[in-house]
């Protein structure tokens, strides 16, 4: 019931929802009460705000310092600290059997699973890690919907391991701790997400070596008007970074 609750709250105060739940107030407001110059005062600042947040320059530059924290990993770190897992955190899916596999990895979750899978073939003999729980209304765990995902693309079998029973990143902690015991492992997930996943895998009491994936912010070349127009894409990036910081405020509630 709680996970649930953070879930729905969570979700109300992204910024697509928050900010259309404030010109939807501002909109009450303008047609219905005398607080004229309040309303407009509201519809303007909340549709500025999801103008800028929606532009890349503005997103990608919001972004970039939570992406920032960690270099993608590399081989010769092997030598240095050798591993045995390949710990890959769940993210979004669904699960439609008809469909070829990888189509049931949402944007931010396939990213995760194919660094995983590069990185378990520079490593001889590594295991891959899938962890993640099924959705309220799918009978596939996420970790299992991975797996497939990751057999289909020459995993074998033998070299993949299935924690199913993890709802949110401290359960994942929780479950990676019970199969890596003290051993340090290279923990893959979102470059976004990595710091806050570091930090509660640390707290933890665990040993994870940082393996970003799905980089999305970018000073690189772009078309022009990739950079001139709001976009869904680059507000999904200010998303994340609203994601990210309202997840680290609730690890300070929690302690």
């Amino acid at each position: 019931m709680l996970f649930t609750l953070k879930k729905i709250i969570g979700n109300m105060l992204l910024p697509l929802p928050f900010l259309l739940s404030l010109m939807a107030i501002a909109l009450l407001l303008l047609w219905f009460t005398r607080w004229q110059k309040s309303a407009k005062t509201l519809l303007t600042a909340s549709w500025l705000t999801l103008l800028l947040i929606s532009l890349q320059p503005v997103a990608d530059r919001l972004l970039m310092p939570l992406e920032a924290n960690y270099s993608t990993y590399s081989p010769e770190a092997q030598r240095e600290t050798p591993v045995e897992y390949i710990v890959v955190l769940g993210g979004g899916y669904t699960y439609n059997a008809e469909w070829a596999p990888s189509s049931n990895l949402f944007p931010n979750s396939l990213p995760r699973v194919a660094e995983g899978i590069r990185l378990h073939r520079l490593i001889p003999g590594s295991k891959l890690v899938f962890t993640g729980a099924n959705a309220e209304t799918n009978p596939v765990a996420y970790a299992t919907t991975a797996a497939m995902v990751a057999e289909s693309l020459g995993v074998a079998k033998q070299d993949i391991i299935v924690l199913d029973r993890a709802k949110d990143t401290i359960e994942e902690s929780q479950a990676v701790a019970e199969l890596t015991n003290d051993r340090p492992f290279l923990l893959v997930t979102s470059a976004n997400h990595l710091p806050r996943a570091m930090q509660i895998f640390q707290n933890a009491g665990l040993h994870p070596i940082p393996a970003p994936a799905n980089q999305m912010a970018t000073l690189g070349p772009l078309n022009p008007w990739e950079k001139a127009f709001p976009s869904a894409l680059y507000l999904s990036h200010s998303e994340r970074v609203w994601y990210e910081t309202l997840g680290s405020w609730w690890l300070k509630i929690k302690e």
